[in-house]
């Protein structure tokens, strides 16, 4: 098996694995289907074994040995990138390109603004900002850098708190003007707020509601914290929202601002295997010293940058 084992095998074999399809990963390839196809035969016969499920709706789904493939695999492709920087000279190039996965309102609105000043004094690092209202994995290369709400619990990863940021019970004047009067936690009860769907939460810290109004009224809920905020400013309902997004939107008002405060905090992480590519570090780096200067917009202590 040692002998017949094909890097270049592997390396479609990843490419099928994230991608679920072998269409998609012909496309991310640059080949066409056939030749994914081929190639996964090639490394299965190898092997003699498994590595997919194929089906026409569900496309291509890994067995339990092509999930234990594709640790090996992810940690050789780390180790043969990291190599190739070290002995090419690359890794200590600033050049290149990093991708980063970040929520969707941080990603919106501090890491794609700061990654385009980033960009002006490292025009030869490209960068992809992946703001979305879900997890991203390291582990399958979804990205080089992950910023989250939470500190990963395992893997080989070099993390660190990025900053913290705080939440605060927003509404309308108009809502304000046109509703029963707020002036404590117990006036609350008799009000409709936007949250999140529950179920769909990718994190337990996007759960804050249920801890300021036990049973609170939510007629309507979105995935999307972006969503939110544009619901928000209908007037219709409050909403508890990132300082960062709404302070700076004189048609939103903080309510209760002295009482409802929630913290919570940002980390950023990355795989061991790249802390070797000063690309990677340099970005790392800016986001972390960025967020300190902006901590106390990020708190909502100040309105703007």
């Amino acid at each position: 098996m040692q002998k017949n084992l094909n890097w270049d095998d592997l390396r479609f074999f990843l490419e099928v694995a994230r991608a679920g399809t072998a269409s998609a990963a012909s496309r991310r390839l640059g080949v066409d289907y056939t030749t994914v196809a081929r190639r996964i035969r090639s490394l299965e016969e190898s092997l003699g074994a498994l590595l997919f499920d194929k089906s026409r709706s569900t496309g291509f789904t890994l067995t339990v040995d092509g999930q234990h493939l594709l640790r090996h695999a992810e940690t050789m492709e780390a180790a043969m990138e990291a190599a190739h920087a070290e002995v090419s000279g690359t890794g200590s190039a600033l050049s290149g390109h990093v991708r980063i996965g970040c929520t969707e309102a941080f990603g919106t609105y501090f890491v794609a603004p700061q990654m385009a000043n980033f960009q002006d004094h490292y025009p030869n690092i490209s960068i992809d900002v992946l703001p979305v209202p879900h997890f991203v994995s390291l582990s399958r290369r979804e990205a080089d850098i992950a910023i989250t709400l939470e500190r990963p619990a395992r893997g080989p990863y070099v993390t660190s708190k990025l900053c913290d940021y705080r939440l605060k019970l927003y509404a309308t004047t108009d809502y304000l003007a046109h509703h029963p009067r707020i002036t404590s936690i117990d006036d609350l009860k008799a009000h409709d707020f936007i949250h999140y769907v529950e179920a769909l939460a990718f994190s337990p810290q996007l759960l804050y509601l249920n801890d300021i109004v036990a049973n609170a009224r939510s007629r309507l809920r979105c995935t999307s914290t972006l969503a939110q905020y544009h619901a928000a400013l209908q007037g219709r309902a409050l909403a508890i929202l990132p300082c960062f997004v709404a302070e700076q939107d004189p048609r939103l008002v903080a309510v209760l601002a002295d009482t409802v405060r929630i913290t919570r905090h940002f980390w950023l992480s990355y795989s061991e295997d790249l802390r070797r590519l000063k690309r990677v570090t340099e970005v790392a780096h800016h986001l972390i010293e960025a967020a300190h200067r902006q901590k106390h917009w990020l708190m909502g202590e100040l309105s703007a940058f």
